[in-house]
């Protein structure tokens, strides 16, 4: 009976293709490390993660550092208990990917929460793309970051800039986000599109969501329920499907694996292209 199901649950052959195992991660790497940034004088190629409490936006920051580490890595702090955002300040994360010319900078900030004046302000996130905001800045709900604050960078660098936004959801959970916090996602997709700025969706805990994943994650591009979370996410935040990727985040694991890294190399590689067309196309207007 379980195997029929299994049937059920699969198509029988994998509707986006990939290659797993080491040999594609070493290959993903390798890409990274060649990609050469538009401007070498460009400090960092800065991307913004944003989502809801408890989506896994620092556990994915962590399992990329793990990925190309090749060991397991807590730069930044997650909590799983908390239905409050364990982030509350701007941090950010320098991603050493073997490539010398090209800086990472990932930013973190507080998680979006349903309601009013609650989590992160999207005034706040819409500065922080434009490198207003300065690293170690506490956000408060009910008062945005104010011009004359601060923690308020007048004059931004272009390397203050954040150049992609990524959206991290969880597979397990979306369809359960409340309505106000989609609303926030929406809004905040609407704001980005106006300046230009690529968007990605991570769709993580790929592996609570199907079990069929969750024995065999190679299975994740035969699974209808995966494809299915991953089109709500494009259709509720109008991304591409080419720019929605499935990962598993490092949670209990003790040890790398690399078909965990394959999926969320495979989303970096997309995120710094994108990110490096659009410094591109924003740095020189």
């Amino acid at each position: 009976m379980g195997n029929i199901k299994a049937k059920i649950d699969e198509y029988e052959t994998p509707w986006r293709n990939t290659s797993w195992g080491k040999q594609k991660k070493d290959s993903l790497k390798q890409t990274i490390k060649e990609i050469k940034p538009y401007k070498n004088d460009l400090k960092y190629l800065r991307i913004l993660v944003v989502g809801p409490n408890g989506s896994g936006k620092s556990s994915f920051i962590n399992s990329i550092n793990n990925a190309f580490k090749g060991r397991i890595t807590s730069d930044a702090l997650s909590n799983t208990i908390s239905s409050k955002s364990f982030t509350v300040v701007y941090k950010q994360y320098e991603i050493e990917t073997g490539n010398p010319s090209l800086t990472l900078v990932i930013n973190d900030v507080m998680g979006l929460e349903g309601g009013f004046k609650h989590g992160c302000p999207l005034e706040d996130i819409i500065k922080a793309v434009h490198g207003h905001v300065k690293e170690g800045h506490e956000f408060i709900p009910e008062k945005p970051l104010s011009s004359d604050d601060p923690d308020y960078i007048k004059t931004p660098e272009p390397s203050d800039q954040a150049f992609c936004l990524v959206n991290v959801l969880a597979a397990d959970r979306i369809q359960l986000t409340d309505d106000s916090v989609l609303g926030k996602l929406r809004d905040l997709r609407h704001d980005v599109k106006r300046l230009g700025l690529p968007q990605v969706i991570v769709m993580t805990n790929v592996d609570q969501t199907c079990p069929v994943v969750k024995a065999n994650l190679q299975k994740v591009y035969y699974s209808k329920k995966i494809k299915e979370k991953m089109q709500w996410c494009s259709n509720e935040l109008g991304v591409p499907m080419c720019h929605v990727f499935p990962v598993k985040n490092y949670h209990e694991e003790i040890e790398t694996n690399d078909d965990m890294d394959v999926l969320i190399l495979q989303a970096v590689t997309q995120i710094i292209q994108l990110a490096n067309d659009n410094a591109k196309i924003r740095l020189t207007k």
